[in-house]
């Protein structure tokens, strides 16, 4: 009798634990949906627009890439403060700046207004919203072994924002002009306030550790893999960046309709929702870093396609179908493996540190995109570029040590 009296509390903390699980990855995917998915539409307001305010397509792609850069430098400070003073606190005030931002680029007249919403503004308020914050937050949620597939449910999220919100995007600007389609989305944003009360909390050391997040990040610096998933990072946003930006433009300058843009943006998100909860299932029982290796070689393949096939309604969206597979999984395996190497107690300030190597990417690939089209009329040395960089890529990964460290330990030891 005493023994069934001892079991119940047991049994009941257990599915009091498994229910906050749940709503923390339902509302963590959800955060990510909206941020995800907002960020995917910026190709589509370029041409609206540019055309209003005269501005070239080099505007957008600086202010994109500052954006970008901002968002990376921003990630690192937001998982700072995510892991001493909370994770609600931090997600809520990037929310904040999100909406703040896409208000301001609503009533932007000048390019220097553009760069100050929707590139510092807008990158600030994505820094908390997205996975260098939230990741973490449902990894320390959830079980060990359950871990890695809840964050690939997580970073699915973001491309189902993309499958979900880029089509909506586009019937806004439609229906509303861009000017409106901005007001609601910043709406959206802002309405995500509330849910952040659920994602409270921080990080706690394990017994026996008192490891300061000085010691931490200093421990990261010096191991080796830390360096090789910063610049397979960099590789990932120079392809997500310049493709969510530039697909679009692309796919006009071939003489097909904007829809047909939107559409390839909307099937990668599609297709990365089956992709990234995959690698993420698979990070949970196979290697993460072979599989990180095989997602960016398989990339070069989708790129060589869209380069060297003319470019028809069809092999645009074979193109977004096959990117969509190997999209976003980068996110969870490198999220993952993370966590798994330097544990969780600062694990969103080491992401938002490797997350700057996928943001400067991202300012280099939505950049050079811009400069090289301007310049040479073609985005064909890009492509030729991306598919080199995925292949670099893939071969960093291959040294990565997937060992934890232990505190205390010399990484080289490790």
């Amino acid at each position: 009798m005493l023994q069934r009296h001892m079991t119940q509390p047991t049994a009941i903390a257990k599915e009091q634990n498994d229910q906050n699980a749940v709503r923390t990855i339902l509302i963590g995917t959800f955060i990510v949906l909206l941020a995800m998915g907002t960020r995917a539409t910026f190709g589509l307001f370029m041409q609206p627009m540019g055309l209003e305010h005269n501005w070239p397509r080099e505007v957008f792609s600086m202010a994109f890439a500052i954006q970008n850069l901002v968002w990376g430098l921003g990630a690192i400070g937001a998982g700072m403060m995510a892991d001493r003073f909370g994770s609600a606190r931090t997600i809520a005030l990037s929310a904040v700046f999100y909406a703040l931002g896409l208000v301001g680029t609503r009533f932007s007249t000048s390019v220097f207004d553009l760069y100050l919403s929707a590139g510092v503004l807008i990158g600030l308020g994505q820094a908390g919203t997205t996975f260098a914050v939230i990741l973490p937050v449902i990894a320390r949620t959830v079980p060990v072994a359950s871990r890695s597939t809840a964050m690939g449910i997580a970073s699915a999220g973001g491309s189902l924002g993309q499958f979900l919100v880029v089509p909506t995007g586009q019937i806004l600007i439609d229906t509303y002009q861009w000017t409106g389609a901005y007001w609601i989305l910043s709406v959206v944003l802002a309405a995500t306030l509330p849910l952040t009360w659920f994602l409270r909390g921080k990080p706690v050391a394990a017994v026996g550790q008192q490891q300061s997040m000085l010691s931490a990040i200093s421990q990261a610096l010096k191991h080796p893999t830390f360096h090789f998933l910063f610049w397979g990072y960099f590789v990932c946003g120079f392809h997500t960046a310049f493709i969510t930006l530039h697909l679009p433009a692309f796919v006009t300058d071939a003489g097909l309709n904007a829809s047909s843009g939107a559409i390839a943006i909307a099937l990668i998100g599609l297709f990365n929702v089956f992709g990234s909860f995959t690698a993420g299932k698979l990070g949970g029982t196979h290697s993460k870093k072979k599989l990180l290796a095989f997602l960016y070689f398989m990339r070069a393949f989708g790129i060589l396609w869209i380069l060297v096939m003319p470019t028809t309604t069809f092999v645009v969206y074979v193109f977004a179908g096959w990117m969509g597979l190997f999209w976003l999984g980068t996110v969870p395996l490198t999220q993952g493996l993370i966590g798994q190497i330097y544990g969780l107690r600062y694990a969103a300030t080491l992401s938002g540190m490797v997350f700057l190597g996928h943001q400067l990417g991202s300012f280099s690939g939505v950049w050079i995109g811009g400069k090289v089209q301007a310049l040479t009329g073609s985005y064909d040395l890009v492509w030729w570029m991306g598919i080199a960089l995925a292949l670099i890529a893939a071969a960093l990964c291959l040294p990565v040590n997937e060992k934890p460290l232990s505190f205390g330990l010399k990484p080289a030891a490790a």
